[in-house]
């Protein structure tokens, strides 16, 4: 075994960053050719120009925000809406659906989503078995932590979310070395496997990721026996970064190109500075070009003391914009819209996420004139779990009472 997945992670930063920039003429040339939606977006566009960063830079930001209008506006003879190069087939094994809803495609690339990175930099080694507590459900990241745990030669227990007297009883039975999934569901394990006096010594590690890691939460999970790591990847991307044993930043994946620009714009901002992850990926069968995550971020200095040379990041920041995550689901705006559409009685909403990592919870409050009839507050409750796969509170005020700031989603969790 080594400390490192390959010699990419390892290798000069002059090479890699050569490596990166020979490559985009071709990703953007595909993303033109095979991609309806993105031979719109680079109308124009020579990609024999595209060979440097600042070339790079004049090209659009696609924002994550944008992409559910942009698919809805094909989706009557595309799903995904022209941004996928592959079609219905042996080439394509899954589709998933991300709320929204947006779809995404899996290839049959091996480690299609470049998973297996990550999870060898947290301790995975073949022959091992994982307790996968991400979802299978219609989302892919049950599909997108298996496909690199299999790649690395471990087993997979899809354990999925929820049902967490069942999954303790699985850990309890199968003896598996780690965990994948959401930080705050480990916790919830943990904690119910200590109220019932059960011991989990064969779970030593875990990969988690899909919310917030703060050293709170990691600490807590450390000290009933767990050594947690996390990673940085989205449904639409794969794999962006990942952490390693220094617990310095997350390193940036070899797969990808990552810029940090300022929020709004498609500008990068000097290494240090605070801005939007907005990255390029070299699938060539879902090629997105400058595609803007809205997550917040910054470029730390140096390399990784595990000798690691590539660029690492902050980690998680929060939102460019106001979508946000909530138990490890985006939920967006445009949901929070779709829930007051079904209520004449509502006219203005905003959803408030409090809470600490770990225990999140929604309140959406609605303004409504008048009275409402006996039983809204529970229809309204039954919308947002349909709608956004999540409970949620639900209260009502009066006309006037939101502030008229133009806010619909308001994050105040405590990231301590």
């Amino acid at each position: 075994m080594t400390d490192h997945y390959d010699k990419l992670e390892i290798r000069d930063p002059a090479e890699r960053e050569r490596d990166l920039l020979a490559a985009l003429p071709k990703q953007i040339a595909q993303a033109q050719t095979a991609a309806p939606a993105f031979a719109k977006i680079l109308d124009g566009v020579k990609p024999a120009d595209i060979t440097t960063r600042e070339a790079l830079a004049k090209l659009p930001v696609t924002r994550k925000s944008e992409l559910l209008e942009l698919q809805k506006a094909r989706r009557a003879d595309d799903p995904f809406g022209g941004f996928a190069s592959i079609v219905r087939g042996p080439r394509m094994l899954r589709i998933f659906a991300s709320p929204g809803t947006i779809y995404e495609p899996e290839g049959e690339a091996r480690d299609y989503w470049r998973t297996a990175r990550a999870l060898h930099a947290a301790g995975f080694r073949a022959g091992e078995l994982i307790h996968n507590s991400f979802s299978y459900h219609m989302t892919p990241a049950g599909s997108i932590m298996e496909s690199g745990a299999r790649a690395i030669g471990c087993t997979v227990f899809a354990g999925g979310t929820g049902q967490t007297e069942q999954q303790l009883e699985a850990i309890a039975d199968l003896k598996p070395e780690g965990y994948a999934g959401t930080p705050s569901f480990l916790k919830i394990l943990l904690e119910k496997a200590a109220e019932k006096g059960m011991k989990l010594p064969s779970l030593t590690k875990a990969l988690v990721s899909g919310e917030a890691f703060p050293p709170s939460l990691h600490d807590w999970i450390a000290a009933h026996g767990v050594k947690g790591t996390q990673c940085y990847a989205t449904a639409d991307l794969g794999l962006i970064a990942y952490e390693t044993s220094a617990r310095e930043g997350l390193v940036i994946d070899e797969g990808v190109l990552v810029e940090i620009v300022r929020p709004g714009t498609g500008d990068p901002v000097p290494d240090g500075e605070v801005g939007e992850i907005v990255v390029t990926s070299f699938n060539p069968d879902y090629p997105l070009v400058r595609f803007g995550t809205g997550d917040l971020s910054a470029v730390l200095a140096g390399t990784c003391p595990t000798g690691r040379t590539n660029k690492r990041i902050k980690g998680w920041l929060g939102r460019a914009d106001q979508t946000t995550k909530v138990r490890g689901m985006f939920v967006h705006p445009s949901q929070v819209a779709e829930i007051v559409r079904r209520f004449p009685e509502a006219r203005r909403a905003r959803l408030v996420v409090s809470g600490e990592m770990g225990d999140d919870k929604m309140t959406l409050t609605l303004e409504c004139a008048g009275a409402v009839p006996i039983g809204f507050q529970a229809r309204v409750g039954d919308a947002i779990r349909e709608v956004t796969k999540l409970r949620g509170e639900v209260v009502v005020v009066g006309a006037g009472e939101l502030p008229n700031d133009g806010k619909v989603i308001d994050d105040v969790r405590s990231y301590k």
